[in-house]
């Protein structure tokens, strides 16, 4: 079987990042990203039925092209919940500076754009999953901190790590990388941790 259709493909994600990266997610057309990876519209359509398909396509390419599934190894093989809780803030804390430009460009464009809403929808529903995920280990060991439901914890999870929480503390305010993953991991742990003697 030909690689044509699969090298076009990713030449359509490959310019598709791109054009995201360069415009901020405002005004990246079927056309002009069909221009930018040098195929016809009729090609494009072809591979993407909906400019929504090409963008959720291209945030799992680029979540591909960054081992996602690698990174979120150590999170998942946690033995307690506390463990898995800390390693999956750490992963999403080093995660974000890789995504950031196409994960902003998708935010930005949210309001005014179905497909980049929905796009912008389906990673926030992933991420969502990794914080459910984390506080479920935390209920099943008996360490999720009293007055909490695995509902309400993972909501404030999600909240906790919210791409403009991170832009805000790391871009505006200066933190590092490493400081943001450290505060964050302790933030996270004081607030869903059950606390000894508590």
């Amino acid at each position: 079987m030909s690689s044509e259709p699969v090298e076009t493909r990713t030449r359509i994600l490959d310019a598709t990042v791109q054009m995201l990266e360069e415009h901020g997610g405002q005004g990246v057309r079927m056309g002009d990203i069909a221009r930018q990876a040098g195929v016809s519209r009729q090609a494009l359509y072809l591979h993407f039925a909906s400019r929504t398909e090409l963008l959720e396509a291209t945030t799992l390419h680029v979540d591909l092209k960054l081992d996602l599934e690698e990174r979120l190894a150590p999170s998942r093989a946690a033995r307690t919940g506390a463990e898995r809780l800390a390693l999956y803030v750490a992963f999403w804390g080093q995660y974000l500076p890789d995504v950031y430009s196409v994960a902003r460009a998708l935010m930005l464009a949210q309001d005014g754009d179905e497909a980049a809403a929905a796009a912008w929808k389906d990673r926030m529903d992933a991420m969502r999953d990794g914080c459910r995920a984390a506080v479920d280990a935390l209920q099943r060991d008996g360490t999720l901190a009293p007055g909490w439901s695995a509902a309400t914890a993972t909501d404030a999870l999600c909240m906790l790590l919210q791409l403009p929480n991170w832009e805000n503390l790391t871009i505006t305010c200066g933190w590092t990388h490493r400081q943001y993953v450290e505060r964050m991991q302790s933030m996270a742990a004081r607030l869903l941790l059950a606390q000894p003697g508590g």
